[in-house]
């Protein structure tokens, strides 16, 4: 511990994200990245931005942005806040709507930066354990059976197992804690799942969050974003100009504006990486891999005869990663991003070898 640490940061647990090795002919399937490149018309939109503009700060309420994804989800821009990625809307979610007295309550096996967040603000957090088949039970998450929660946060589809919630379930929760903020992390959403982001213009404890980063192609840009009631956007942009007025620069913001509007291209290559899923579902079956359901950019999975740990270096030997979690309850399993049907056939066959 450096003695000119404040003393919060000695306490800290930070997130470790997917490892990023730099190597060559790597078959990468470790951090959910989508296989395909983003839309011509993002890199269009970037170079058009490319000018002598960049001498100036970027617009601090990101108004043609929010105006391009109020547009894409059918809600007005006021109810629509934007950060540099997911990440940062969810940090200042957990800043600006999730303290309380009460504890937040999340699932016990979900997205692990949620105790991070709760480490670094000081935040009281419940985990509550997913079933013995890895979904969320909604019973969990209504005042009845665990008393009033401070929040409730979730991924849906959830992360890293990829199961996911209806829309009546969610909103079973939403409507069951009305003086309660439930936020759902909606970064996986469009590779299988119904978004909730229409209930938020009846229930207005409810934020839903997106990302950019998955299945619009844009995981090194950095653009995150909200949808909730005006109250909690007001929330959000309190804590964002009390950190930083200019969270998304000129270039990201025009990259994610072509994004947004290039639906045709969105559509295409989120359904393929659907088809490649299914394929990839089949053959890890064949081999005798437990597959969960999946309605994400990625399967969870496990062999019953053998050890995920040494699946997983047996891979790495033929140049492919994946996510292993030596975690209570999963470290059995693998998390395998969905790739092109190309990699998806190199995986297979690199299984059928180890395995």
């Amino acid at each position: 511990m450096s003695r000119f640490w404040s003393p919060v940061v000695g306490t800290l647990s930070p997130y470790v994200p997917g490892e990023q090795p730099k190597l060559q002919n790597l078959v990468k399937l470790n951090t959910n990245e989508h296989p395909y490149g983003p839309s011509p018309k993002v890199l269009e939109a970037i170079r058009a931005a490319c000018d002598d503009t960049l001498k100036l700060y970027p617009d601090p309420s990101s108004d043609r942005l929010r105006q391009a994804v109020a547009t894409a989800v059918g809600v007005a821009p006021a109810r629509v806040f934007v950060g540099n990625g997911s990440d940062e809307v969810l940090a200042h979610a957990f800043l600006a709507l999730l303290k309380h007295e009460r504890p937040l309550r999340f699932p016990d096996i979900t997205y692990s930066f949620y105790p991070v967040y709760c480490g670094l603000y000081g935040i009281d957090y419940e985990t509550l354990p997913l079933t013995e088949d890895f979904r969320i039970d909604v019973e969990d998450y209504l005042p009845g059976r665990h008393g009033q929660a401070g929040a409730i946060i979730f991924p849906n589809p959830n992360a890293p197992t990829g199961r996911a919630l209806s829309v009546a379930e969610i909103e079973r929760i939403v409507a069951g804690n009305p003086d309660t903020v439930v936020v759902v992390d909606e970064a996986y959403v469009d590779f299988g799942a119904e978004s909730v982001i229409a209930l938020t213009e009846r229930h207005d404890n409810l934020l839903v969050i997106h990302t950019l980063s998955k299945s619009r192609s844009l995981a090194g840009l950095r653009v995150g974003f909200a949808v909730g009631s005006p109250e909690l956007i007001d929330g959000l942009e309190r804590v964002k100009n009390s950190f930083n007025s200019y969270p998304v620069d000129r270039l990201a913001s025009a990259g994610a504006v072509a994004a947004l509007e290039d639906v045709e291209y969105f559509e295409q290559t989120r359904q393929a990486v659907i088809q490649t899923r299914g394929r990839m579902t089949a053959g890890l079956q064949a081999l005798g891999f437990e597959v969960l359901p999946s309605s994400a950019n990625f399967v969870f999975v496990r062999h019953p005869s053998r050890d995920a740990g040494e699946l997983a270096a047996g891979l790495r030997e033929r140049s492919i990663i994946v996510r292993h979690f030596r975690l209570p309850r999963i470290d059995q399993f693998l998390r395998i991003t969905v790739g092109t049907d190309a990699q998806c056939d190199l995986l297979l066959k690199a299984l059928a070898e180890v395995v």
